[in-house]
């Protein structure tokens, strides 16, 4: 049964949070930033469910907000778009100046003309727009650029025996597939990943971040006007809803965040349990690698975005008994809800978790991710079977910030092994016998790439001459920017 009700009360002084007839518990509202959220967050949901299934949180200095934290209560505020709308244009706080523009969660909070802030007709003219533009990527195709893409890197680190895996390859690999999916130019991959990264982590550079991310996809908008091609932003620009360029950027921005930072994150939260789970490490020493159930566990306790999902409501409503005020942010915290205690303990096999949020606003994009991110640790696990961290798991930090759950760093070991592909891409031979050092490339596709397919994301194998280098103009200088020359 619904539990939110309509409240005539007085509407909570701008800025401040929505309060109860309970009273307002000790040490509430609650900070959502800094340090001691960011290493035990878990210690901060508990506390709020002491108060109810939805309390007051602090998201950054001066901005207050209401949380759910009950996964019931979660499904009736995603599921209810008339009483609980995505568009942030009703944010009272920040229509009367009481947050200011230039606050540092303001950026991913902002409206913008894209389905994640949009209700009624408008969502569903971006949405389809959106939907239409993913249907049109080859799951299979996306897989293998995926696999090249991680042996690259692998091949970057993998004869050192150490890596630090956040930095060189969960945070990279996104950027190599999504730059190959926009059709984007290198030079503006680096300065749109920064740009996004910056956003969730509601830092202080975010509102200047902001700016510089849609000048960059500005100029990729314009570049692909010129020279459309088999990628994501020309197919946006095609579509019959004949998207203006301010709805073009925000389109990709949602697209950026939803496939860059959150899967970079995803990839390492997954590695993390795979590399210090005793559930997970006894299965990868049998030699099985359970990577799907490593990644739902991941996506159940640890969600890439934990604290997002932003709702303002239309009226004064009293919500599991506490009153949120009309135009007050009310946010879903997915790390909280997926972890509620009122949910069954058994989750294997089960992905009925919020990650990936609910009802008409739910991610469109989750399919693409879950291929990028199991592919990615597949192919590193087997890449490199004998990986291990180099510190002890309590000791891995996690990035401050209220929207996302985001490590710092990954720091591994290994035995070293052996580069599958040179700098141009061919395929490496062994320095004593000058044969293929894998003697296992078959020769190179000749499948020509289909119209629903990026280009570049069809090739299958690869003989000598053959590789990424030799396909990608771009890929040489991708391997330069990362080897600091």
């Amino acid at each position: 049964m619904p539990t939110s009700t309509p409240d005539s009360g007085p509407t909570p002084p701008p800025g401040c949070p929505a309060h109860t007839g309970q009273g307002q518990a000790p040490g509430l509202p609650e900070s959502l930033y800094g340090a001691e959220f960011a290493e035990n967050p878990s210690a901060v949901y508990a506390r709020l469910r002491a108060y109810g299934p939805v309390a007051p949180v602090e998201i950054s200095p001066g901005v207050h907000a209401s949380l759910v934290t009950s996964y019931s209560t979660a499904l009736e505020v995603m599921r209810n778009t008339e009483t609980f709308p995505r568009d942030p244009r009703r944010w009272e706080a920040l229509n009367n100046g009481t947050v200011p523009m230039d606050s540092p969660v303001v950026p991913m909070m902002m409206y913008r003309p894209n389905p994640m802030y949009t209700d009624g007709e408008e969502h569903d003219r971006y949405r389809g727009a959106v939907s239409d533009t993913l249907n049109q990527l080859n799951p299979h195709a996306l897989r293998t650029y995926v696999e090249e893409s991680a042996d690259l890197l692998i091949d970057l680190f993998g004869p050192e025996g150490e890596a630090e895996l956040l930095s060189e390859y969960c945070a990279r690999l996104p950027l190599l597939v999504f730059n190959q999916l926009f059709g984007c130019p290198p030079e503006m991959s680096e300065t749109m990943v920064k740009g996004m990264a910056a956003l969730l982590d509601a830092s202080e550079d975010a509102v200047e971040a902001n700016a510089v991310l849609i000048e960059t996809l500005l100029a990729l908008i314009a570049l692909k006007r010129r020279e459309p091609g088999a990628d994501i932003t020309s197919w946006l620009l095609a579509h019959p809803a004949r998207l203006n360029d301010e709805e073009l950027v925000s389109q990709l921005i949602l697209l950026l965040g939803a496939g860059v930072e959150p899967v970079k994150n995803l990839i390492c939260n997954a590695l993390r349990l795979l590399l210090s789970d005793e559930r997970f490490a006894g299965d990868l020493s049998g030699g099985t690698m359970p990577v799907d159930e490593a990644l739902d566990e991941a996506l159940w306790t640890d969600p890439p975005i934990a604290n997002y999902a932003t709702h303002f409501p239309v009226r004064d409503v009293t919500i599991a008994g506490h009153r949120v005020g009309k135009g007050t942010p009310l946010l879903i915290s997915m790390g909280a809800a997926n972890n509620d205690p009122q949910l069954v303990s058994d989750r294997r096999g089960n992905r009925a978790h919020l990650a990936f949020g609910a009802g008409p606003h739910a991610c469109p994009a989750k399919d693409p991710a879950r291929i990028i991110a199991s592919t990615a640790v597949e192919k590193l696990l087997d890449r490199v079977p004998d990986i291990e961290l180099t510190v002890d798991p309590a000791q891995l930090q996690w990035r401050p910030g209220p929207f996302h759950r985001a490590l710092a760093a990954l720091p591994v070991r290994f035995p070293p092994v052996a580069a599958k592909y040179d700098e141009t891409g061919a395929a490496a031979t062994d320095p004593t016998t000058g044969d293929n050092a894998w003697n296992s490339s078959p020769a190179p596709s000749t499948t020509a790439p289909s119209s629903s397919t990026p280009r570049g994301a069809t090739s299958t194998g690869r003989g000598p001459g053959s590789g990424n280098g030799a396909q990608r103009p771009w890929w040489n200088s991708l391997i330069t920017w990362w080897r600091g020359r």
